[in-house]
């Protein structure tokens, strides 16, 4: 009989030591998952441990969790990944977003829109990447990551961003090779008529297997965009600005209303087309009339600096209402935001719930109602849908609660009152 009760101790402590060590941190209970990546569009349960996806099922027991949130009538969504930011903020003078004031601080400007990674991109060539590494990459809580700029000195602007003798292939490829931060090179603003950046800037992404995104216009006249998709750039690499219509720079849609048949030839061999909303490239003259053709971004992105935070830009979650508002489906919405771009950048494991992923979550609500958005050129587009940013969870840690919704209620009677 001794026996047997020390059996059971052993067996009680046990399961006790079990249940324990199963347990979650945070359980997101009765909202509605929507993770592109794994087919997932309806109500689940999204339980975390240790930074991680623990587990996304219809139902899971919230005795099992430390804290329980509580989030019905929301949208429960992968921490959206921003592909298209500058955040190489500084204090030198006259260096535009390369270690300069036109940038921005990442936390100040990601949480609270939903956002747990932000890619600067070209304010860091490879010259001075380690100061941007140590001064923002390693000094922030959000994830920020790099498209380094082709230009050498980053992306200083001016006579320093046509300088084809700092435009080094080779320098560049090397540093983003040294640094898995590094996910991509920029080339940008640069008015010559001749393709030495966007070529230099391919050679450094063959060296290093990364894409490069190109912001393009500035020549004048300019130079012809279906030999940029179709010739210049490979599979993978990224348009951004694809609704503006700047000057040297052929816009998309054509002066019928009709996206150009290139540029459709294009998207299907696999060059991805980016938002990049900033203060002065994105018009809803360009994308209404490409959305009702049934075009649609790859990937939505912010082009965030100080142009555009206060503008119509405003925020991530203001730019992906508007395509919600242009007919576009939320679960695309989501997927341009987060497993979309996640591919676009090779970074597989992010942008997803899935099983041991890290556990950077939003928490969404889609207000309905009557709005306005307002394009960079100034003009206003209707809308009836507004999506807001209850709350970011952020390698399992909460870093943005909009309305307290993890937080339990103050009881005067607690406070000895």
């Amino acid at each position: 009989m001794k026996h047997l009760f020390l059996l059971s101790i052993i067996v009680c402590l046990f399961n006790w030591s079990s249940a324990f060590t199963q347990s979650y941190d945070i359980l997101l209970n009765d909202g509605h998952v929507i993770d592109p990546k794994n087919e997932i569009n309806g109500p689940m349960d999204v339980a975390i441990k240790d930074g991680k996806i623990a587990r996304v099922a219809e139902q899971i027991d919230a005795s099992e969790a430390e804290q329980v949130i509580e989030v019905a009538n929301y949208y429960v969504t992968p921490g959206l990944i921003d592909i298209h930011s500058h955040n190489f903020h500084g204090t030198e003078p006259d260096a535009y977003l390369s270690n300069s004031f036109t940038a921005l601080p990442p936390d100040g400007f990601s949480f609270r829109a939903g956002v747990t990674t932000l890619v600067d991109v070209g304010g860091a060539g490879w010259k001075n990447f380690e100061t941007f590494k140590e001064q923002t990459i390693d000094r922030s809580k959000t994830r920020v990551l790099s498209f380094l700029n082709i230009v050498g000195g980053g992306m200083k602007g001016g006579e320093q961003e046509q300088d084809v003798s700092d435009m080094d292939a080779e320098m560049t490829g090397m540093v983003a090779k040294r640094h898995p931060e590094v996910v991509g090179i920029k080339v940008a603003h640069y008015a010559g008529p001749d393709w030495k950046p966007v070529d230099r800037a391919v050679e450094a992404g063959e060296i290093a297997n990364i894409p490069v995104m190109v912001d393009f216009g500035g020549t004048i006249p300019p130079l012809p965009l279906d030999s940029l998709l179709l010739h210049h750039l490979r599979s993978g690499d990224i348009f951004t600005h694809t609704f503006g219509h700047v000057p040297g720079r052929i816009p998309i849609v054509n002066e019928r209303g009709k996206v150009r048949d290139y540029v459709w030839e294009a998207q299907k061999r696999g060059i991805i087309f980016d938002v990049g909303h900033g203060g002065g490239s994105f018009l809803f003259r360009q994308a209404i009339p490409a959305m009702k053709e049934g075009f649609r971004p790859n990937t939505i992105s912010t082009d965030l600096h100080t142009g555009s935070m206060n503008a119509g830009m405003k925020s991530q979650i203001n730019v992906m209402s508007k395509f919600l508002n242009m007919d576009m489906k939320l679960n695309e919405v989501i997927a341009a935001s987060t497993w979309n771009s996640a591919q676009a950048i090779k970074q597989d494991n992010l942008g997803h719930l899935s099983e041991g992923a890290v556990a950077d979550v939003a928490v969404l609500n889609v207000q309905e109602g009557d709005f306005g958005f307002i394009d960079s050129g100034g003009y206003r587009m209707d809308g009836n849908q507004k999506m807001e940013c209850e709350l970011t969870i952020r390698a399992g840690k909460v870093v943005w609660d909009l309305n307290g919704i993890s937080r339990p209620y103050w009881i005067k009677e607690e406070m000895g009152q």
